[in-house]
């Protein structure tokens, strides 16, 4: 059996880089929001701030976890690091849930004290509101933009994660920027919209919550690769000239790509250096299909004349 240690990738700089640049464009969101929020008697301008606060802490949740994930493999960790990256995906997606919970809930309580207390009064939310839900906008699109090319770039699951935080805060201030502008327009009477339109930006959240939470049970589960990488996997390795009948090919996924172990039959009267070199071509060769995304591989050379061995395909 030979195995093939992985390669150390090259990335966090860039992930560290695309991170800051958006931790401090959410910070300066958060203090915009908050102040228009409080001062333009919006409580979806706030609900929005607190949005934005959840996406600067999922920043430094990343610039954290960037600096140990792309750390080599130790006598602790033999796979290496890779997995923590998933796990604070899956962080992110959970404190984005929390964050559209607590906007729900808190958004129904305003709107059945409108409903059911004909005492309580809803302010109207203040134009300097509706700038900052517009400014909003404008700054996580393209943020939104900048994360998400770097983080398909460098294929890194919590950068896209990070990205599409970006997005679901852009696409939060939307409603925030329509109710806000219906009740600067038309006064009291449109009042409810602005819990009406908090509510629609925590459902958003939790779907886009649900979307970055979902792909991280199978990294964490050891998913398997497709059956049409598998099949990829096997086409590879028949290329390579004197690798026979690849079989028992199992991967998991690591997160940015996947372990592979399989078995190949070689001549019976191949050497162990011969065989050596063949499982090193196998190797290369599938490592050099980018799409396949191969972290490690593990060859278990069989000889095609040993009746135990060939028993064993499957």
């Amino acid at each position: 059996m030979v195995t093939f240690s992985r390669p150390v990738p090259q990335k966090s700089d860039e992930v560290l880089r695309i991170t800051l640049f958006g931790a401090i464009a959410n910070f300066f969101l958060v203090i915009l929001k908050f102040f228009a929020g409080f001062c333009g008697n919006s409580s979806v301008m706030v609900a929005d701030a607190v949005h934005s606060m959840s996406d600067f802490v999922t920043d430094l949740a990343v610039i954290i976890g960037a600096r140990y994930w792309e750390q080599p493999a130790d006598s602790t960790h033999p796979y290496g690091h890779a997995k923590l990256e998933t796990i604070v995906t899956l962080f992110i997606g959970v404190i984005l849930a929390l964050a559209g919970l607590r906007l729900m809930g808190g958004a129904i309580s305003t709107l059945h004290s409108l409903i059911t207390d004909d005492n309580f009064h809803q302010p109207i939310p203040g134009k300097i509101a509706l700038i900052a839900a517009g400014i909003s906008i404008i700054v996580k699109e393209i943020l939104y933009q900048i994360t998400a090319r770097t983080g398909r770039k460098i294929r890194s699951s919590a950068v896209v994660a990070n990205a599409w935080h970006h997005r679901s805060d852009a696409l939060s201030s939307i409603p925030a920027f329509g109710a806000i502008g219906f009740c600067c327009l038309w006064g009291e009477r449109y009042a409810f919209l602005d819990p009406v339109a908090t509510i629609l930006v925590g459902g958003m959240i939790l779907y886009t919550a649900w979307l970055i939470i979902y792909p991280t049970f199978g990294t964490l589960m050891d998913a398997g690769a497709s059956q049409e990488i598998i099949h990829k996997i096997s086409t590879v390795v028949q290329s390579v000239p004197g690798a026979n009948n690849p079989h028992k090919i199992r991967t998991r996924s690591m997160g940015e790509g996947y372990d592979v172990d399989l078995h190949v039959w070689v001549d019976g009267n191949t050497t162990v250096f011969e065989s050596h070199c063949l499982a090193h071509s196998i190797e290369q060769k599938l490592k050099e299909v980018k799409e396949l995304q191969i972290l490690d591989v593990i060859i278990h050379i069989e000889p095609i004349h040993d009746t135990d061995c060939s028993n064993d395909q499957l």
